[in-house]
């Protein structure tokens, strides 16, 4: 008996260690799930709702302001994500080099890593809405009769604002991983196409973005499914109708009254579908894209 203990223990020795926290982290999502799932459902005891139905699925895809949202959600999680890639390659490539100021520079690209989102939101929000700094310098030179003529950049249809917002926060934090794999590869393969006749953009093009691109493809994932279920910041510059999925479920959700919260339950589970979604495409991506090139 011993013995066979012995040789259990050794070989699940790491997963009973762990278990205490599995089992707390499993309770706590499936039942957080299934709770979930049944108030979604109708299922609401409490409140005297003991039919199972799909009416707020129903009521949720039957609504063509959740087409709009979903459209404007889509817009704010890709628009973002593929400006701050395109900004953090050229950054990446920039940095890479040596030049004088390079120290400065670093600093001044990657000193908001550690500030949160919802500071830099609120800063925008002072710099860009037609009350804030910006309009009144421009109304104070003269350049427009009132702070109210500024143009409309937060709180606006096509979420200007928050774009800015979360690539001047994201930029960085993909700019430094592209940095690590940049100075990982090194020279020789450039140097190798140069020597082989290769301009700047085809050494770019055909050596550096395919061994830079498989990195970047999964911090891209992991990003802009953060931003397809960000709440904070679409709530503080993004407009009030249509508001992104994660406004509109939780507007649902606080909803005084109860009969709402259904709705805004559904509206999470399908954000939360959307977002495995984009899991299994970075599980798709990083099979063929990253293991091929291993």
């Amino acid at each position: 008996m011993y013995l066979w203990w012995a040789r259990f223990y050794s070989k699940g020795k790491v997963w009973i260690l762990l278990s205490p926290a599995l089992i707390l982290v499993v309770f706590l999502f499936l039942g957080g799930l299934g709770f979930g799932i049944a108030e979604s459902l109708n299922y609401m005891p409490i409140i005297g709702l003991n039919d199972p139905n799909f009416d707020a699925y129903r009521a949720i895809f039957s609504d063509k302001g959740f087409y709009k949202s979903l459209l404007l959600t889509l817009h704010v999680a890709i628009t973002p994500t593929l400006l701050s890639v395109a900004c953090a390659l050229a950054f990446g490539l920039v940095l890479r080099q040596s030049f004088r100021g390079k120290k400065v520079f670093t600093f001044l690209f990657s000193f908001n890593l550690p500030i949160p989102h919802v500071v830099g939101a609120i800063g925008i929000l002072f710099l860009f809405s037609q009350s804030g700094f910006f309009a009144r310098i421009g109304h104070a030179l003269g350049w427009m009769d009132m702070p109210a003529e500024f143009p409309i950049i937060v709180n606006d249809p096509w979420a200007i604002g928050i774009i800015i917002e979360y690539v001047w926060k994201e930029t960085p934090f993909i700019g430094v991983i592209v940095l690590a794999i940049l100075q990982s590869i090194g020279e020789d393969y450039e140097a190798v196409a140069q020597t082989l006749g290769a301009n700047r953009w085809q050494r770019f093009r055909y050596v550096l973005l395919p061994l830079v691109l498989p990195g970047v493809l999964i911090v891209s994932v992991a990003v802009m499914a953060f931003f397809f279920g960000d709440f904070v910041i679409p709530a503080i510059l993004g407009q009030t109708y249509p508001a992104v999925l994660a406004v509109e479920a939780v507007k649902d959700y606080t909803h005084y009254d109860l009969r709402n919260h259904p709705i805004g339950v559904a509206q999470a589970l399908v954000i939360a579908a959307i977002g495995t979604v984009l899991v299994f495409l970075y599980m798709w991506l990083n099979r063929k894209f990253v293991r091929s090139d291993g």
